[in-house]
């Protein structure tokens, strides 16, 4: 290392210069990289094939390829999705050939942020896996499976990393603490347990976050007359501000199903905990109140039907008193759906009536139900036989109104649970 690489690697950031060199220095996913794990005896004996790397911003995706870089006796490219082309992978084949024929050596080929590849990119790497030219690492914090070509993903090994320990991102500041060569070892730094727990948990996870507040806390507080610099909540506080939340496409619909299902299961704290995080990670709070209102239709519908117009008038405080006031109207209509009794019987009874609406042959609609609001449709005996309901006793007569095709159907099904009990009682009162 020369001159100037040394001074890149002063500049650099506290969180790149402290990355681990080897297995052994690397934190967390010990169900992937753990003593006897699949992955580490594939990098240890450097046979490891081409496989994905998919999790949260900050979990040790892109170091343990830099690790698997610095034990294999293979070459190592690595490429970033967004400013690579298919000129420059194309160019990386042909030496990797070439490498493989002349002098038997593999090549690696690491791929940042793969997902952003196009399918022509993607496409254009295939032939080099099938035959073993070239093994691909991609890194990638959205879901493969989801965010990418099938071609790539059916040809590689995927491996899922989840966001580090609240414990290992302590272990991994204390090592940046004491690390005298790449880290912050020099500094007489002294932290107060609840700033150094602080920055840890609220780092979530992420250990980039988590090394960069440390940086920022020790590099801006100045010694103390003993020379000590003392990072105090305070200072922690103001070094990482908030805890981030990843959002990205999958987890935000995890999080948001999370919710639903919680809505669905009447437990209100845990609904309130998911619609916590979803805000907090900035996701549009319409989208809460689209929820709560199909909700109280599909979950809550006719056992309590106040559930609409709570969640209606969740929706209408949004936009008349914005957030975050909002926040108070859409917490109220999520306990009242969560707490109200339970009914999926208007969601059976809708999805019934419009599969036979979509898969049976109409019939004319029968004559007493026709219209008789326009001149000559007596002529036509419109209306013929129809009972008016008000002329009988309790305003109801019994009388055929189903289509004939499908005559006899019950979609409508009343449960036994608050206000709908009665109505499945009135329903049996009738057909008795």
């Amino acid at each position: 290392m020369d001159l100037f690489d040394t001074n890149l690697r002063k500049a650099s950031p506290l969180a790149d210069r402290m990355r681990p060199l080897s297995l052994d220095d690397f934190v967390g996913q010990t169900h992937i990289v753990g003593k006897g794990k699949l992955l580490r005896r594939a990098i240890e004996t450097d046979t490891l094939h081409s496989s994905i790397f998919f999790g949260p911003p900050g979990c040790g995706k892109t170091t343990l390829a830099s690790i698997i870089a610095n034990t294999t006796g293979s070459k190592f490219v690595k490429l970033n999705a967004v400013s690579s082309g298919v000129k420059e992978v194309r160019a990386i084949i042909d030496q990797a050939e070439k490498d493989l024929q002349l002098y038997g050596i593999g090549t690696y080929l690491l791929l940042d942020e793969c997902h952003r590849w196009s399918k022509a990119q993607s496409d254009s790497i295939l032939p080099a896996l099938e035959n073993g030219v070239i093994k691909f690492i991609g890194s990638t914090t959205e879901n493969p499976m989801i965010a990418m070509t099938r071609a790539i993903v059916s040809r590689c090994r995927v491996f899922q990393f989840y966001p580090l320990s609240t414990d290992d991102i302590k272990e991994t500041m204390q090592r940046a603490l004491g690390n005298t060569q790449r880290g912050l070892g020099n500094y007489n730094v002294k932290f107060d347990d609840d700033a150094f727990t602080h920055i840890a948990v609220t780092a979530n996870g992420d250990s980039r976050a988590a090394l960069n507040a440390l940086e920022l806390a020790v590099l801006t507080t100045p010694p103390d007359d003993s020379g000590i610099i003392h990072v105090t909540a305070d200072i922690a506080a103001e070094s990482i501000q908030k805890k981030i939340i990843n959002c990205d496409d999958e987890q935000f619909y995890d999080m948001l199903s999370a919710f639903c299902k919680s809505l669905r299961g009447s437990d209100s704290n845990a609904a309130l905990a998911w619609f916590a995080r979803l805000i907090y990670a900035g996701v549009d709070p319409r989208i809460i109140c689209r929820r709560l209102i199909a909700h109280a239709s599909e979950d809550v519908g006719m056992a309590s039907p106040t559930a609409m117009q709570q969640a209606v008038a969740a929706a209408q405080a949004l936009e008349m008193v914005g957030m975050p006031e909002a926040r108070l109207s859409i917490s109220q209509a999520i306990i009242f759906i969560c707490e109200s009794p339970k009914s999926n019987s208007v969601c059976m009874a809708m999805e019934a009536a419009f599969a036979d609406a979509e898969h049976t042959a109409d019939k004319p609609v029968p004559v007493h139900l026709r219209d008789t609001h326009y001149s000559g449709a007596d002529s036509l005996g419109n209306g013929k036989g129809y009972k008016y309901p008000h002329d009988y006793e309790g305003h109801w007569v019994a009388q055929e109104y189903m289509p004939p095709d499908v005559k006899g159907k019950v979609y409508y099904k009343p449960g036994t649970l608050g206000a709908e009990a009665k109505i499945h009682d009135k329903n049996k009162h009738k057909k008795d």
